[in-house]
């Protein structure tokens, strides 16, 4: 398949897209979440049992207690960053989108982190609140002081980055396998912060809702990016179009030497015989491939045929050589001369 026709079919769909509505199920998960997130918001606001508990980990200090493993969580942790993994991530997704000609899987990636850097990154700056190394009072929530981690961004960003994966899945065994696995990511992910001391545990938990929610709501925005998609597809048309030149026609193969052009049907030969005419007995006739045809002839058995016999000698005749077949002269007899 030539390289214009892989781009022609980037318009056509493949059928294991993920749904584009929402069903009863999401729709109950949403509703759900949105409850949790507006729950965690009112505990921490209200300086609840929450925020008791933020202060209780955060001075037990786990990167004291755990040291150990302090040089591979530092590593580990990397996974929730949105620049290192957008990029693995959206590597993964374009080979897929070469490979089923359509935009769909990475404009779906890059819908999914616009809405996380809209929602989670207004949280962060709406409320201001201040980290566990920059903390000022035991047992207060820290909010509106100027900064900006609540949610975790570390935690949504791999709930989004990760399950983006899961969401595009191609069958339902890979979507729930997916999903366990990013789950798990990023369970992984909001623990490491609070083990580094660089998050409280009620942003670990803000940031997991907030991730969910954008993974939840992306089939609302399904027919804009299939919209996008469209639009996309037909910009790369026109441009092709215009500053890419036309592919040449191929040439016909020419044929090996040693092999004989294709035999004519029976009907060319026939049509061909009657044009050339009636030719004369036992001359070759010349076919319609340009090669001279023999009209066909008996062949006889080797015992069939009448034997020759040479007769006479096989030399040549030559002049001054006698025939066989003549009498030789008798030799003169020579006698002595003179007198008696």
């Amino acid at each position: 398949m030539r390289t214009d026709d892989k781009l022609d079919q980037m318009e056509e769909h493949p059928p294991d897209r993920p749904p584009s509505r929402m069903t009863r199920t999401r729709w109950w998960l949403f509703g759900g979440t949105l409850a949790v997130y507006v729950a965690i918001v009112a505990g921490v606001l209200a300086t609840s049992w929450l925020v008791t508990f933020d202060w209780q980990a955060m001075l037990f200090r786990p990167y004291k207690q755990w040291p150990e493993i302090h040089a591979f969580l530092d590593y580990f942790v990397v996974l929730g960053q949105r620049g290192p993994t957008a990029v693995a991530v959206a590597a993964w997704l374009g080979w897929r989108c070469w490979r089923t000609k359509n935009l769909h899987p990475l404009l779906v990636l890059g819908t999914s982190l616009l809405l996380l850097n809209i929602t989670a990154g207004a949280a962060k700056l709406g409320m201001g609140r201040l980290g566990p190394h920059y903390a000022t009072t035991i047992g207060a929530n820290e909010m509106w002081l100027g900064g900006d981690i609540f949610p975790s961004g570390h935690t949504a960003n791999a709930v989004v980055t990760w399950g983006v994966l899961a969401y595009l899945a191609t069958t339902p065994l890979r979507r729930r396998a997916l999903s366990v696995i990013a789950a798990l990511g990023a369970l992984g992910v909001g623990m490491t912060t609070v083990y580094l001391g660089t998050h409280w545990v009620s942003d670990v938990l803000l940031g997991w809702a907030a991730g969910l929610l954008v993974l939840l709501a992306l089939p609302w925005f399904e027919p804009g990016v299939e919209w996008a998609e469209s639009r996309l597809t037909a910009l790369w048309r026109q441009l092709r179009t215009r500053w890419l030149p036309a592919p040449a026609p191929l040439a016909p193969a020419p044929a090996r030497s040693g092999l004989s052009a294709p035999r004519p049907a029976p009907e060319e030969e026939v049509l061909v015989r009657d044009a050339m005419g009636a030719a004369r007995p036992g001359s070759p006739t010349r076919a319609a491939d340009s090669r001279p045809h023999h009209p066909p002839r008996p062949h006889t058995v080797r015992s069939e045929r009448t034997p020759v016999t040479p007769t006479g000698s096989r030399r040549p005749p030559h002049a001054d050589r006698a025939p066989r077949t003549a009498p030789l002269a008798p030799a003169p007899v020579r006698g002595r001369t003179g007198g008696s």
